[in-house]
């Protein structure tokens, strides 16, 4: 019996095939490696300049500190993916704590029906601001602004002015249990984000939801559900702004009414950072995690040098003007080549 000689031109190894298949994966995932060489060597600048960046402790620290954000970065993502924007993640985060805090304490509810009440709160809220929008026709913007205030005010009033403190115990293991030493809470962010990238990449809602944010008279041409799927984007947003806001009072077993204050912006420059279309239509879930972790490593990498916190907020917007001014620098180029 005799061997079949390897045939060069056939697709294997070094052959034209396999070239473009490699040229095809780098193409379609240039922009998520480019991100991920951005973290690296984000990383290895401040392992230079901080002995302490890479110690276990700092690195479990820097998880932690990734969870909230990244909880909000999802739900922003699909927003921006629809040619929308959420200003009102951080107030809805306040409104679906207190709510959660009020049934915990006040009400004696156990904790998993609590949480249940503020995501369900979360979601409807974030529903209310699809609805303005697809049948409202009133800009992302305004509506989103509109409803910040509101959350905010909701928040103030069902507490009274108030933080929710003595929260029980049961709520505490959510934000301190660990597997094999890994912060379960963000364990659970990178299982949300796997989720909610199978679920723009191989499902009909997700390929719905760029054909939104790309064309949007397009899709309603086609016959697409526009107006179904941009208020699920919204709903989602609400929805894990609540998970978020469970996330943050399991973390400090306490919960204030200006709870993710803040947390709009740092969502919106985590999505932004890690590629996204503010006009939709482009982004993608790995993107927004790498923006995430590089979100993170800036404010963790702030405190190790021993920033001023009245400076971290000039320190960190100006590098995310600059992160985001290269990235459009670079994809500019790349797409005037061709490539």
């Amino acid at each position: 019996m005799t061997s079949k000689p390897l045939n060069a031109t056939e697709p294997g190894a070094g052959t034209p095939e396999r070239r473009r298949r490699h040229r095809g994966f780098l193409h379609r995932f240039q922009l998520e490696i480019r991100m991920f060489v951005v973290l690296m060597a984000l990383s290895i600048v401040l392992s230079i300049v901080s002995s302490h960046f890479f110690s276990l402790g700092n690195l479990f620290n820097l998880m932690d500190q990734s969870v909230v954000v990244g909880i909000a970065a999802i739900g922003q993502t699909f927003v921006i993916l629809v040619a929308g924007i959420d200003l009102s993640v951080g107030a809805l985060t306040g409104v679906a704590g207190i709510v959660l805090g009020l049934t915990l304490t006040s009400l004696g509810l156990p904790v998993p029906i609590a949480i249940a009440a503020a995501i369900l709160v979360g979601g409807l809220m974030g529903l209310v601001n699809g609805l303005l929008v697809t049948f409202g026709r009133i800009a992302p913007f305004i509506v989103t602004l509109g409803m910040m205030s509101i959350g905010r005010s909701l928040a103030y009033v069902i507490s009274d002015g108030n933080s929710v403190s003595s929260l029980p115990q049961g709520l505490s293991y959510i934000g301190s249990a660990d597997i094999f030493g890994v912060p379960a809470n963000f364990l659970f962010v990178v299982l949300l984000f796997a989720l909610a990238w199978y679920y723009l990449t191989f499902t009909k809602g997700g390929r719905t939801i760029y054909a939104i944010g790309s064309n949007i008279e397009a899709a309603r041409a086609s016959g697409l559900k526009v107006s179904y799927y941009t208020n699920l984007a919204y709903a989602a947003s609400g929805a894990l702004s609540a998970v978020a806001a469970v996330m943050l009072a399991s973390r400090l077993m306490s919960i204030d009414p200006i709870a993710g204050n803040g947390l709009e912006l740092d969502s919106i420059a985590a999505v932004v950072i890690g590629g996204a279309s503010l006009f939709g239509g482009r982004g993608s879930m790995i993107g927004t995690f790498f923006g995430v972790l590089i979100m993170g490593l800036i404010r963790n990498g702030l405190n190790l040098l021993n920033v001023g916190p009245y400076w971290q907020g000039s320190a960190i917007g100006a590098i995310i003007i600059i992160a985001v001014l290269a990235e459009r620098i670079v994809t500019t180029r790349l797409n005037s080549r061709g490539q």
